[in-house]
């Protein structure tokens, strides 16, 4: 359902909208003011907002380009008995859905919110798409240790200069190749990325230079490897310190003479690849240890960049924390959550040894487990001090009787069918296979009226 936020100084006309969309469907919250208003959206998270601009302490203008500033996806819809046509398009240039005079046409009112509405969840399902479309996602952080990464990327992605990233496990290395990758020249190319522990030392040689038919054993035909499907574009060898001293010696090779021979075969094959090496590991305590070539770490580290761990830069928790509630519930098709500053605090004492996948991972679990708002109680409930072997164990744990736990998942699921089909109950109920009289039973059981479906469908 819904939740709009109405700011307007005069008790008459909140209380009529509020009759007027509650009857359509709508959850609704008021404010008498513009500071009041503000002061709620920080609090919780609103699906579109119906602003006065006449109101006392402050301007709904100047309202209006705070909230551009710190919720600028949510839709704002100007309602104002001094417009002129001045002001609605000074009022749309700076950030408004749409511009209603007083007195208001309510059809025109209703019809303007509803397509508000719309064009905010399009706008939520296309950033979705892209996330999952591409890969490289944006580089999240003001402190002073990702600032300078910036600044070297920035630096080194238009050259073709080697790269070796170093960092902890977790710490978003990879993403850092991609951001290098994608302000190169190279950015139309391919980006071929192939982790060196995860395959078997015997057969790192064809993954990297392919083979042909017949090489070995299980060779039935002829593989292209990663050097090749990289031509051109950029080559990321994720951690390379895992790597066998055999397979080194060909990948210096090919650095050395930009050409690369597949297994079994006795034919060079130019290629153009420029390399971006990562590890967790210090490779010159590795050299020393005679399991990685000095040659090789000279030739891959020509700019190093040190990615620190999320301890060292816990000054961008809050907004990673942030980010990645606002995604996890989009992707869910929930309603945003609210982190409590108590909940920010303990989050921000964590030990974070996993650092930001660690973070992620929290973060999902108390989406998943937390009511709207995420408090400091569920922080340290389902935080990385309490985690269990088995996180559902969390959630199960929150029920002592069957029927509560499948009565919550029931309504769960229900409504996040409802939502994401934009509350036509017919068509929900032949998606998930009921019977239209029985999801209604179920509406009504779990608090779902039948009349507030009707009227936001």
């Amino acid at each position: 359902m819904p939740t709009i936020l109405v700011i307007d100084d005069e008790k008459s006309i909140r209380r009529t909208l509020r009759e007027i969309l509650e009857y359509e469907g709508y959850k609704v919250e008021e404010a008498n003011d513009g500071v009041e208003g503000l002061n709620l959206m920080k609090e919780k998270q609103f699906d579109a907002v119906l602003l006065d601009i006449k109101m006392p302490k402050m301007d709904g203008m100047e309202v209006l380009d705070k909230i551009m500033e710190t919720n600028k996806e949510t839709p704002v819809i100007m309602v104002s008995g001094h417009g002129t046509i001045d002001t609605a398009v000074e009022a749309v240039k700076k950030g408004a859905y749409d511009f209603v005079a007083k007195p208001m046409d309510l059809n025109r009112l209703l019809i303007s919110l509803r397509n508000a509405l719309e064009k905010a969840s399009l706008v939520t399902e296309t950033k979705i798409l892209k996330r999952k479309v591409t890969r490289t996602r944006e580089m999240i952080g003001q402190s002073p240790g990702i600032g300078k990464i910036r600044e070297k990327i920035e630096k080194v992605a238009p050259t073709d200069a080697r790269v070796l990233i170093t960092g902890e496990n977790g710490t978003g290395k990879e993403l850092v190749a991609r951001w290098i990758h994608e302000k190169s020249l190279r950015t139309d190319a391919p980006f071929i990325e192939v982790n060196c522990a995860a395959i078997p030392s015997e057969l790192i040689e064809s993954e990297l230079f392919g083979h042909e038919k017949g090489a070995f054993t299980s060779a039935i035909k002829q593989r292209i490897g990663k050097f090749e499907q990289a031509n051109s574009g950029t080559l990321f060898m994720d951690e390379i310190g895992d790597m066998s001293l055999s397979a080194q010696a060909k990948v210096l090779r090919a650095l050395q003479e930009n050409k690369i021979t597949r297994v079994g075969a006795d034919k060079d094959i130019n290629v153009d690849v420029r390399v971006i090496a990562a590890t967790n590991k210090d490779l010159l305590k590795e050299v020393d240890k005679g399991n990685f070539r000095l040659d090789l770490y000279h030739r891959l580290s020509v700019i190093i960049i040190h990615v620190p761990t999320l301890n060292e830069r816990r000054e961008d928790i809050p907004i990673l924390a942030e980010r990645f509630v606002q995604e996890i519930c989009e992707d869910y098709g929930m309603n945003r959550k609210v982190i409590t500053p108590k909940a920010m605090e303990e989050l921000m004492n964590i030990n974070w040894t996993g650092n930001i996948r660690e973070l992620h991972n929290v973060m999902e679990r108390l989406v998943i487990l937390s009511d709207q708002k995420i408090t400091e109680q569920e922080v340290l409930a389902y935080g990385v001090a309490n985690v269990t072997k088995d996180p559902m164990e969390q959630l199960f744990n929150r029920f002592e009787k069957f029927v509560d736990f499948r009565d919550e998942m029931e309504k769960r699921y229900i409504e996040y069918k409802l939502r994401i089909n934009g509350w036509n109950v017919s068509k929900t109920a032949d998606e998930i296979d009921m019977q239209r009289s029985h999801l209604y039973s179920k509406m009504e059981k779990y608090g779902l009226k039948r009349e507030e479906l009707q009227g936001s469908s």
